[in-house]
């Protein structure tokens, strides 16, 4: 298998788990302090520290200190336009699927965007 097609699946495996997913989208508002991110995800921070190291490795958040307070921004504005495509596509593939659909649907609403 050629070395461009292991390193995009690596690329997705990356983005497969449902808090970095939820981080990505909450810094598509613009940079975020760990403060913010962490009320906004309810959980512990070692989870969210682990994620975020996650994120950072893979150079698709960065993140900046500001006194005491470190702040994560997405690296570039392609990580926002993909994961507007994985909503467009997901709404598609759900729409026979109500529950989920409205779960997709009110998470965009909380996250200010949409679908």
């Amino acid at each position: 298998m050629p070395e461009l097609y292991k390193t995009k699946a690596e690329f997705f495996r990356m983005l497969g788990h449902p808090i970095r997913i939820r981080v990505l989208e909450l810094l598509q508002d613009g940079p975020t302090p760990v403060r913010d991110l962490l009320a906004a995800l309810d959980i512990e921070p070692s989870s969210l520290s682990q994620q975020l190291a996650v994120l950072r490795r893979s150079g698709i958040v960065t993140a900046t200190r500001q006194g005491s307070t470190v702040m994560y921004a997405l690296a570039g504005g392609d990580v926002a336009d993909l994961l507007r495509a994985a909503r467009r596509i997901l709404t598609e593939l759900l729409s026979d699927q109500g529950v989920l659909l409205a779960e997709l649907r009110a998470t965009s609403e909380q996250a200010g965007h949409g679908p």
